[in-house]
């Protein structure tokens, strides 16, 4: 038995190695994917992240901001693999920049915009219709109305559209308190620093603090619509897997789950 030890160890050697080698290439398909995506999808994504990181062992990464922001440092070279706008706008300034994959856009979701009253602002807090004869500046009752970057960032550019089109946004432009992103000017109104202020449906279902009080018209703003695409100098492949993973049933399901409607229906 002490002289067949050495040959059972060599063999025992040589399993390992083998089983080693079967696992390597496994292992080497693991990427760190960059997304980059607007800050309304923050809840979404986070649990995204989980779901897709447990399907496919890739370490998936998410940098949350405006869509103009983020657009913004992907022209100027940021390692982003994926690119998830609030506004098919900037998505179009980087597919005219010959920044994304080809082939790879494609419309994910779709939102609405609401206003929205801290809970404890009195008559501000109920139930109005939004329309050309909404008195808002005697809602505000000498408050701001929190909105995100009205001429850069989708959610305000979409609230001041719906604004200007019934006739609403010179009575309230100098009472407008601007915010870099959607999830600031939510938390300006959550915080009660501002009674009052215009954010995605998303947003509201995110926050206790806050109670809808209308729902922009349709009609009122440009469609709603979150595009998705690779970054063309990313990691191609491993953006590709988590593109589809974004149109399969477990994205979906965390998405709708935030009030979202997938685009595709």
């Amino acid at each position: 038995m002490t002289a067949g030890f050495p040959r059972l160890r060599r063999l025992a050697l040589v399993t390992l190695v083998v089983s080693g080698a079967a696992f390597a290439p496994a292992l080497a398909r693991a990427e760190r994917v960059v997304v980059f995506a607007a800050a309304s999808l923050t809840d979404a994504m986070a649990e995204i992240e989980t779901r897709f990181e447990d399907a496919t062992g890739h370490d998936l990464v998410v940098s949350l901001a405006g869509s103009s922001a983020l657009a913004r440092q992907i022209q100027q070279g940021a390692p982003a693999d994926v690119f998830i706008s609030a506004s098919p706008d900037w998505m179009d300034a980087l597919e005219a920049g010959g920044l994304l994959a080809e082939g790879t856009r494609f419309d994910l979701l779709r939102n609405a915009i609401v206003l929205v009253a801290h809970k404890t602002h009195g008559a501000g807090a109920q139930a109005v219709e939004i329309g050309p004869d909404l008195d808002l500046d005697a809602l505000l009752e000498g408050g701001r109305l929190a909105m995100a970057l009205v001429d850069a960032v989708p959610a305000g550019i979409y609230g001041k559209a719906a604004l200007e089109s019934l006739g609403l946004w010179d009575g309230v432009r100098a009472r407008v308190a601007q915010a870099d992103n959607v999830r600031a000017a939510l938390a300006f109104v959550a915080a009660g620093e501002a009674p009052l202020g215009i954010v995605y449906a998303t947003d509201a279902v995110a926050e206790d603090r806050v109670t809808v009080i209308g729902t922009f018209p349709a009609g009122t703003h440009p469609p709603i619509v979150y595009p998705a695409a690779a970054i063309r100098a990313g990691k191609t492949e491993a953006a590709a897997q988590f593109l589809d993973f974004l149109r399969g049933p477990r994205a979906r399901e965390a998405f709708e789950r935030q009030g979202f409607v997938m685009a595709a229906g």
